[in-house]
């Protein structure tokens, strides 16, 4: 992956506002990632001052070995979840595209 394409996707990771959630897919989307795999990739090497916690898998759940600390933080800014999943309908991330 190129330095570029890794900051693009860390910068999309920090834009995320408190109180909102966005998916894996959404961030490639919007860094112009061609997988969420590779945003899932910056986080584990290079996502620990990031809000790391705000991304969430398509289904609105985390990883399972994520799922108490993330759901934790989340419910610190507000974000609901049941049965560790997030409702993405409510609380996704919908940034201006331009």
């Amino acid at each position: 992956m190129d330095e570029e394409l890794h900051e693009r996707v860390r910068d999309t990771v920090a834009a995320i506002p408190e109180g909102t959630v966005a998916t894996y897919g959404d961030i490639a989307a919007l860094a112009g990632a061609s997988t969420p795999r590779l945003v899932g990739r910056v986080l584990g090497e290079d996502g620990h001052d990031l809000p790391w916690h705000r991304v969430l898998r398509a289904d609105g759940t985390p990883a399972k070995h994520l799922r108490e600390e993330q759901c934790a933080r989340l419910l610190e800014e507000g974000v609901m979840s049941r049965n560790g999943r997030v409702d993405l309908t409510r609380y996704r991330w919908r940034p201006e595209r331009g």
